[in-house]
């Protein structure tokens, strides 16, 4: 199971690009010291990347607060003109990093979610977006929108992705919430990718919205951390928030979904930082140790924590 070990950072607020939130951390391993990028919010609530430089042993230990975003919003009308918020990196063989990523555009009631492609190269210290477009945005596979990318580049040289799919929208006390499921794709370039007609995870009484899924191989399987809610009162009922779930796959492509082995819940204590909600997790590895960043209430707004697996 995960043994809960605390909270590794929350903006104090005196960072003009990241007064609030640290939100879907994502472990980035150099040789001496682990990389966390996240999303962070500023004054007019607008997310952009950037990230803090942490101790392998003890993620609590911060070495380095990066002091700007590593990468801007788009131009006028462009699809990440009000939000960029990482999803993903993948180092390239020229030493570049890629980093696939979520741009969001508000509407007039609401919020669309397209799919970027940025790169790096000065060691992810800044990022360029490749295309003044998106990579995948609304189509008839994904009606609302398309965000939040988990990408694999596999020994044979094809790309693999999971992503979270809008597919409708419903008015629940006079707001419209999103709903949307787990689905795939691949790739011959990691660019222009064909979506599968098989969801990843399909919708149920309660799975209405899943958050960030994490994805990983392990002992011959597709294994997957994500997290789901229901779309009704999920703010403000810890009984309808985002928890965590897990899922096993043999093909990549068609998933079981195991929650029962997650290993991590909600904390019971009201005062905890997870109370609320438990979400967006990473999993990754250093010296035969098993890690899990995750984010707690308010999205992100509560920062995000670290846990080590323990048989």
């Amino acid at each position: 199971m995960w043994i809960k070990k605390g909270v590794v950072y929350k903006p104090d607020g005196t960072l003009p690009h990241s007064l609030s939130h640290a939100q879907v951390p994502f472990a980035y391993k150099h040789e001496d010291f682990l990389r966390i990028y996240f999303s962070s919010r500023d004054a007019q609530g607008q997310s952009r990347p950037t990230f803090i430089d942490v101790e392998y042993d003890d993620p609590s230990q911060i070495r380095y607060i990066h002091d700007r975003p590593v990468l801007e919003l788009g131009g006028p009308g462009e699809y990440d003109e009000t939000g960029a918020m990482p999803a993903w990196f993948v180092d390239q063989p020229n030493g570049d990093i890629w980093l696939y990523y979520t741009g969001w555009n508000r509407t007039h009631n609401s919020y669309r979610l397209s799919m970027g492609l940025a790169v790096s190269q000065d060691g992810g210290l800044s990022f360029e977006k490749m295309f003044k477009g998106p990579i995948m945005d609304r189509s008839i596979q994904n009606p609302i929108w398309a965000a939040q990318p988990s990408v694999i580049k596999e020994d044979d040289g094809t790309w693999r992705m999971w992503y979270i799919s809008g597919h409708k929208c419903e008015y629940i006390h006079g707001y419209p919430e999103p709903f949307y499921r787990g689905q795939s794709a691949v790739s011959k370039d990691g660019i222009h990718w064909e979506i599968s007609d098989v969801p990843t995870l399909e919708f149920d009484d309660f799975l209405h919205a899943v958050g960030r899924p994490s994805v990983f191989k392990e002992d011959g399987l597709y294994k997957m951390y994500y997290s789901y809610r229901h779309t009704r009162d999920y703010r403000t009922d810890r009984n309808q928030s985002y928890r965590l779930g897990y899922a096993e796959s043999v093909d990549g492509t068609h998933w079981e979904r195991k929650d029962h082995l997650v290993g991590i819940g909600k904390s019971d204590n009201p005062e905890d930082f997870d109370y609320m909600m438990i979400n967006y997790a990473h999993r990754y590895e250093h010296k035969g140790k098993k890690y899990l960043l995750y984010n707690g209430n308010g999205f992100g707004a509560a920062g995000f924590a670290y846990a080590v697996w323990e048989d």
